[in-house]
């Protein structure tokens, strides 16, 4: 973390910079309160200002929301084919993030937040960012997802394929869509019936509690995120399941061969710009590559390999139709079974959202992979 320095009281303060997303500090910081109109805040932030707020937590949020509307006014780019109207929705997004994330909070060395009607951040912060060091300054936005991911963490997802709640951790993808999951609950197992399995990328380790839920004896879960494997720990635990799934890493394939592996990799093959999107973007679909690349050395005579992908990708024109087919045959494997569902997650419904064509025709698959003889 860098220090940043601001003018306040009649002398120079610092403090720590903190961004999950990477974004660098502004270059410079005024402090405003709840005298400072949406105009003017939007005004300074869009110069690269940033405004540290020592007014009222509910105004600080209000001004947010009054932001976000001046940004939304602005024509949405509309692009001429399906990738190019992607990137331009993306830019639009990181701008707007930019922008909003100028609106800055400071966390004492405790992690308390002294605003007025503020609410307790202690637990949420110590969640994501561990135990209280010096005092730190954070965007608004970035707090307010720490809040909410704690409140998320606290009451968990349920999972009707479990019948049971999971609970995401910070910066873990949360299993709120629920198509891969019901893929993995519903598809025909190999016959005879696995003994062991991977779950490379476990995340929360939902689909490795769902494999032992279907009578899989023993699960070997990876992560390559160090708050995934501490998350699929702790939900292993809470499911009473940790004599029958072990979570390890970082890594995507453990040692040994197993006779079923399971791999829902990010969907969409384009750079992630910070670490809390690598549960979406893979530029050039490493993890893909790797998952196939390594399959057929990993499975048991007779095993399978379960792919679980949407075909998002291939709908917004980050990857041609022929293309996962073309990795899978590289990697000397052929498909057994392909079973396919649509989305069911609100997203799919919303005609404003400029990706709406796509989202509405999306199908998730799960691939049933096997060496070719």
């Amino acid at each position: 973390m860098s220090v940043i320095s601001w003018a306040e009281d009649d002398s120079t303060r610092c403090a720590r910079w903190h961004s999950e997303n990477d974004s660098a500090p502004p270059k410079r910081i005024v402090v405003a309160d709840d005298r400072m109109t949406a105009d003017t805040a939007y005004k300074l932030a869009c110069e690269g200002t940033g405004l540290l707020w020592r007014g009222d937590y509910h105004n600080a949020r209000n001004l947010l929301n009054a932001m976000g509307r001046r940004i939304d006014r602005k024509p949405r780019p509309n692009g001429s084919d399906p990738a190019e109207c992607f990137h331009l929705h993306r830019r639009a997004r990181r701008h707007r993030a930019l922008v909003l994330g100028r609106v800055l909070v400071e966390l004492d060395r405790d992690h308390a937040l002294a605003l007025r009607r503020a609410p307790a951040v202690r637990q949420a912060c110590t969640e994501a960012y561990g135990p209280p060091q010096d005092s730190r300054v954070v965007a608004l936005t970035e707090l307010l997802g720490l809040i909410g991911a704690h409140e998320w963490r606290t009451r968990g997802v349920e999972v009707p394929a479990l019948g049971a709640r999971i609970h995401p951790h910070y910066g873990v993808f949360s299993p709120v869509r629920g198509e891969y999951v019901d893929l993995v609950a519903q598809a025909e197992l190999p016959d005879p019936l696995p003994r062991t399995a991977f779950d490379l990328g476990t995340g929360t380790g939902v689909l490795a509690a769902v494999l032992a839920g279907r009578g899989v004896d023993r699960i070997v879960g990876t992560d390559n995120n160090p708050r995934a494997l501490i998350c699929a720990r702790d939900n292993i635990r809470r499911l009473g399941l940790t004599d029958r799934i072990r979570v390890t890493g970082p890594a995507l394939y453990p040692p040994g061969r197993a006779d079923l592996v399971v791999c829902n990799p990010p969907w969409l093959p384009t750079r992630p710009t910070s670490a809390v999107e690598t549960g979406v973007y893979d530029q050039n679909s490493v993890m893909l590559r790797g998952f196939l690349a390594g399959l057929a050395e990993h499975l048991e005579p007779r095993g399978e390999g379960w792919l679980l992908l949407s075909d998002l990708a291939e709908r917004l024109g980050l990857r041609g139709a022929d293309d996962v087919p073309a990795l899978i045959a590289e990697a000397g494997l052929e498909v057994l079974d392909k079973t396919g569902t649509n989305p069911r997650h609100p997203r799919a419904r919303d005609t404003t959202d400029p990706l709406h064509t796509a989202r509405a025709a999306e199908v998730t698959s799960l691939w049933r992979l096997t060496p070719r003889t």
